[in-house]
């Protein structure tokens, strides 16, 4: 079982308490009304899938019940953090630069790797 690190409620809980609910950082168009359909659909549909590094929302339905982001390796499963709404990643994929939309929050509780995973199995 694996354990994730709720960064409001600062403590770890059971995978089951959380909900993924999508790709983190993304940006909603300005004018939404000027974009094509194709635009828009490519907005509302797609989606980044890589192998690797990925920074992901999830919401602590069993919990606070509120959202936060993940940054999590798809190939092995291993979250590396988990950070506040509004806060920026300090983990990255190789070769990419972080996200820059949000602004950075005050209060940085972030997990360690190793406190991100606890005692999963």
């Amino acid at each position: 079982m694996h354990h994730i690190y709720c960064p409001y409620c600062e403590e770890m809980r059971e995978e089951e308490e959380y909900s993924y609910t999508g790709e983190a950082h993304i940006e909603r168009p300005k004018d939404p009304a000027s974009l094509s359909d194709e635009a828009w659909g490519d907005y509302l549909f797609f989606r980044t899938n890589p192998r690797g590094i990925h920074h992901e929302m999830w919401y602590h339905a069993a919990g606070c019940r509120r959202y936060f982001n993940a940054t999590r390796d798809t190939h092995s499963y291993k979250i590396h953090e988990t950070y506040k709404m509004g806060e920026l990643p300090t983990v990255t994929a190789p070769g990419k630069a972080a996200p820059t939309k949000a602004a950075p929050a005050k209060d940085q509780a972030k997990a360690t790797p190793a406190e991100q995973q606890g005692d999963a199995s």
